[in-house]
């Protein structure tokens, strides 16, 4: 074990048992892939249609939208901690009505209330890591995030095939159930103490955090939240401070090609495109590659998103994304970027004093997005083919390469406080380059 690791094995640690709660979403995300084909069969003791399948895939992103605010305002209330405690809750009541649901509309309560657990949890958790890590592995425990949510894809992926739709439920419900035995032990993020001026406690919080000497990281953590909260932080702030709205339209930018590019149908609905494949390859042995495939690639993407940066990996998953249609290559392209990085985007582009307003309208927009993209994808697969679909992602893919190529910044190993700056000196730069535009 290098000295390197040594110093970061208690961030690692708190940062793996915080994201138990995304694994819980992961599986979620990908319990339609084995369930669906189940359900539509005339085996399913509870008929489903198509397009009665495609609201059960897609009702919980929908209400992913509904939680980000008042999660926001938990959070900055009661603390990133408490918060991701009370987002299990809505998960372990979504499995219990799996396991006794006899009707569609019991599997769709479930999803609803999935789907709170899931807003809650993209809205607080990268909050959460990027604040608990520091400058040189922030990127990797935020990327984190995504890893454990495809490691509970994949277990969908290779337990639902197998097991019955009940037993598969009450399989899931451990995960919830680990997250708060283990994270309730865990510390609250420091930046949190500070902003409320509890000073011993965020100095507690931060020395069960690190190996060493922690005097001069908790006297900058707290130069900087007095800094954030000099002035108190409001939604207008998003819109009317100029910092603020580029770090936005930023954000919003690489989350529009995060679900243009087609990944929230592809995880959802693989068995179903597998089988449309005609491949020799059973459509759940498909399914579980494409899982190994995910979880592999994003393990390398949390190895080198604080070494190659967070742009590069963007630019070369977005390009990959729109040149490859063979459905295993795409997934490799998407894990490797877009799956992660922009989790790792948001946690460090806002000021403390409006990182959760910013990370709520995110998220909102996201699941709005998502929903869109797995409602859609049955409607234009059984409209106009399935080819039409994934050539509609390809488009989005490459227009967003170009966005980002031109409007990313790169925010590898710098401080929360040297990213504002560089965001300043970039409004700074437009607002003479208009300027001079007006004066000429």
């Amino acid at each position: 074990m290098t000295a390197k690791t040594r110093s970061h094995w208690k961030e690692y640690g708190t940062a793996l048992c915080a994201t138990l709660i995304t694994a819980t979403a992961g599986t979620c995300y990908g319990w339609p892939s084995p369930t669906l084909p189940y359900l539509q069969s005339k085996e399913s003791y509870i008929p489903t249609s198509q397009d009665e399948g495609s609201w059960i895939v897609s009702i919980m992103i929908l209400c992913s939208a509904l939680t980000p605010i008042p999660s926001a305002y938990f959070a900055d209330r009661f603390g990133r901690k408490t918060t991701l405690l009370l987002g299990a809750i809505p998960f372990i009541l979504g499995w219990v009505l799996v396991i006794v649901a006899k009707s569609v509309a019991v599997l769709y309560v479930a999803r609803m209330f999935s789907g709170l657990g899931y807003g809650i949890v993209y809205t607080v958790a990268p909050m959460y890591t990027g604040e608990i890590a520091t400058n040189e592995v922030r990127g990797a425990l935020s990327t984190l995030i995504t890893l454990m949510n495809k490691v509970g894809i994949l277990a969908q992926y290779c337990i639902g095939p197998f097991v019955s739709m009940r037993t598969l439920a009450a399989i899931n419900l451990i995960l919830p159930i680990s997250f708060v035995i283990t994270f309730i032990f865990l510390p609250e993020s420091p930046y949190y103490y500070l902003k409320f001026e509890r000073s011993e406690r965020a100095e507690r919080s931060l020395r069960s955090l690190r190996t060493d000497d922690i005097r001069l990281e908790l006297k900058n953590i707290e130069i900087n939240v007095q800094e954030d909260m000099k002035n108190k932080g409001s939604w207008g702030d998003l819109i009317f401070e100029a910092t603020n709205r580029k770090a936005m339209w930023i954000s919003i930018g690489v989350f529009t090609i995060q679900q243009l590019c087609g990944s929230a149908a592809v995880v959802a609905y693989a068995q179903i495109i597998f089988k449309s494949t005609e491949s020799k390859i059973d459509p759940y042995q498909e399914s579980i590659i494409l899982g190994c495939v995910q979880v592999a690639t994003c393990t390398l993407s949390v190895i080198l998103v604080d070494r190659v940066g967070r742009k590069p990996l963007l630019l070369l998953s977005a390009l990959g994304v729109g040149l490859m249609n063979a459905i295993v290559v795409y997934i490799i392209c998407y894990a490797i970027g877009l799956s992660t990085v922009p989790y790792v985007i948001i946690g460090e582009m806002f000021p403390t004093n409006v990182k959760l307003y910013a990370s709520c309208v995110a998220h909102i927009y996201t699941g709005i997005s998502m929903f869109a993209v797995q409602k859609l994808f049955q409607v234009v697969k059984d409209s106009w083919g399935i080819y039409t679909a994934f050539w509609g992602f390809a488009v989005f893919s490459l227009l967003g390469l170009a966005y980002m190529l031109i409007a990313l910044p790169e925010t590898k190993g710098k401080s929360f406080a040297n990213i504002q700056a560089g965001l300043k000196r970039d409004v700074a730069r437009d607002n003479a380059s208009k300027l001079m535009t007006v004066e000429y």
